[in-house]
């Protein structure tokens, strides 16, 4: 979470559910000069928790230790590391372009066989649901989450997705 001069509010925490339903921690971010600070606090889950006081860093370090988590990735599971290779690959990639539809959402599963959902649309029409894709892509912990995404790419660029996903 990047500070800039003017303040940004962001939710620090990550839900099963959406924000407006399950709650969420928010927090502003600001840099004042050579600080970076924390402050406004909300708990929207439970407002009994008590809250932190504002946090103040060093800018210099906060910066530092940014760049270093944006690299390091060996907490995540396989899982993860599909879906967020996925998200990257597919940002970049036009495979859902040339079928004339958008990805919606990318989403680690993990109850059950662990899986990544791919969600897509036809372009324009994410809203409905007799138009929503899902393609499901199975995770073995065995094979590279790159080699996974790369078979992925070449499956929807070289065929229609939506004549091997499932409806939601």
């Amino acid at each position: 979470m990047a500070a800039s001069d003017g303040s940004r509010r962001v939710e620090l925490s990550s839900n099963d559910c959406v924000t407006d339903c399950c709650g969420g921690v928010f927090v502003t971010i600001q840099r004042r000069g050579d600080r970076v600070v924390w402050t406004d606090w909300k708990n929207t889950d439970d407002i009994r928790v008590p809250l932190p006081a504002d946090v103040h860093f060093d800018a210099a370090q906060y910066v530092a230790e940014l760049a270093r988590a944006a690299v390091d990735v060996s907490w995540e599971e396989p899982v993860d590391s599909i879906a967020r290779l996925l998200t990257l690959e597919l940002a970049e990639a036009d495979c859902f372009e040339c079928w004339d539809c958008d990805v919606v959402s990318i989403r680690p599963q993990r109850a059950g066989s662990a899986r990544v959902e791919v969600y897509f649309s036809h372009r324009g029409d994410s809203q409905s649901v007799g138009n929503s894709f899902v393609h499901d892509l199975p995770v073995a912990g065995d094979e590279p989450a790159g080699e996974v995404v790369r078979r992925f790419v070449e499956l929807v660029s070289g065929s229609d997705p939506r004549e091997t996903a499932r409806r939601p």
